[in-house]
């Protein structure tokens, strides 16, 4: 071969080569480009399906598939979409609805009324229907709303119950107790007897609090500053306005033993008003316990309370039903911390009179008689058990009786005398 022919064959070679090189890449660029055109249908595709979404049709005038436009919640399909026109769609008649984009020729019946224990959570319109949920302390099982399951004793609600599910129940571990049948109220923790100063004599269990006992001091915890029975006998002897010397008067006018000057500030200084009054006839009946006219008031204001005990003292009221009485009561109201440390501080049969001393004091020295009156008067409202508005109804009753009153006069109108009568009647 010639030097020219061989260069001829050389620059030959490359552009052969280049040819075959390009032939792939062009097949590329066409995959590539189909791929591309593929995408963006996809993508169309996509986005009209999204809103509004769409639906396969066979047009039988054409004989064409179309896609058409579903129809929307709250309508119904009146007639398929065609080659000239869109999907035709109608408002769903009174109680029917549809809650989706769809493609059905109907609507859906609103569900019939709610059962027994249901209210409706939300009425039936065009869009949604009916919905119906159990009352509050019922919760649905299949069809039907069953109340919730009470805890008992022994027993604290680790899961309140809602609408939807039963209460959740569960042993007290050790340390803790419930002794109440409740559907709300979980374990309590024993109380822990010396942070109130008293020894430990008997322990809890999962149904019972620790037993707490110690010395006339520390029993003296749940002291109550002024009975049921002793604001009966004291009240009257309030004037409803007060002059800045009548505590002075009272004083002086008190037979037997006085209450020193210094005992009077501390009152003063300690007390409302009215309280100040309660106090100190308080005070002056214990100075004066040996002396025979006072020891028939302490007779009889022990009778009195003898009968109270009776009649309200034997409720033992769990904390629930004794926070429910505390908010019956009108005026500022004895919160649960109070109702804590009266539970563990007092006894049973004394909790319910120190609530109501707490709750007087609270709202300056109101007529308790009044408070559990309008206590009463909503006893539904709050559910009293039936027991508890029994205990009210013969303490009120025996406290505003004829003979209550008859002991006013012959005890402590005649002991204390015309003079303070006067005092208090120019004082109004």
């Amino acid at each position: 071969m010639s030097a020219r022919a061989a260069e001829t064959h050389r620059s030959a070679r490359p552009a052969a080569a280049s040819k075959r090189l390009r032939f792939p890449g062009t097949t590329m660029n066409k995959l590539l480009c189909c791929a591309l055109v593929f995408l963006d249908i996809s993508i169309k595709w996509t986005t009209q399906e999204t809103f509004p979404p769409k639906y396969l049709h066979y047009d039988p005038e054409t004989s064409h598939q179309l896609l058409c436009d579903k129809c929307p919640p709250g309508t119904y399909l009146k007639q398929h979409c065609t080659a000239k026109w869109k999907t035709m769609c109608a408002r769903c008649p009174d109680d029917y609805y549809t809650d989706s984009w769809h493609t059905s020729d109907e609507c859906l019946y609103c569900s019939p009324v709610c059962k027994e224990l249901q209210y409706v959570k939300q009425e039936c319109n065009r869009t949604h229907n009916r919905v119906c949920e159990c009352k509050e302390g019922s919760y649905l099982e299949i069809e039907f709303c069953l109340k919730h399951r009470s805890c008992p004793p022994g027993f604290g609600v680790v899961q309140a119950g809602t609408p939807e599910r039963n209460t959740v129940c569960k042993r007290c571990p050790d340390g803790f107790f419930s002794n109440e049948t409740s559907s709300k109220a979980p374990c309590r923790k024993h109380t822990n007897c010396s942070v109130f100063g008293l020894l430990l004599t008997q322990k809890g269990n999962a149904t019972h609090d620790n037993v707490c006992s110690g010395n006339n001091e520390s029993t003296q915890k749940c002291g109550i500053d002024v009975t049921l029975c002793e604001e009966a006998f004291f009240r009257f002897a309030v004037p409803t306005k007060f002059t800045p010397n009548w505590l002075s008067v009272l004083v002086d006018n008190l037979p037997g033993t006085k209450v020193n000057a210094e005992s009077v500030e501390r009152i003063k200084r300690r007390h409302s008003s009215q309280e100040q009054t309660f106090q100190l006839l308080k005070l002056w009946k214990h100075q004066n316990k040996d002396q025979d006219m006072v020891k028939n008031i302490i007779q009889d204001i022990d009778l009195c309370e003898n009968s109270v005990q009776r009649h309200i003292g034997h409720a033992n009221l769990t904390f629930e039903q004794l926070r429910s009485l505390m908010e019956s009561l009108p005026g500022k109201k004895v919160g649960a911390e109070d109702i804590e440390k009266t539970t563990k501080a007092c006894k049973s049969s004394e909790q319910i009179l120190k609530l109501l001393s707490l709750w007087r004091i609270k709202n300056g020295d109101q007529d308790t008689l009044k408070g559990l009156m309008h206590a009463l008067k909503h006893s539904k409202t709050y559910h009293f058990p039936k027991t508890v508005t029994q205990s009210l109804k013969k303490t009120i009753r025996f406290l505003h009786s004829f003979t209550m009153y008859k002991l006013y006069q012959k005890l402590f109108l005649e002991m204390i005398g015309n003079q303070v009568q006067s005092v208090k009647i120019s004082c109004l």
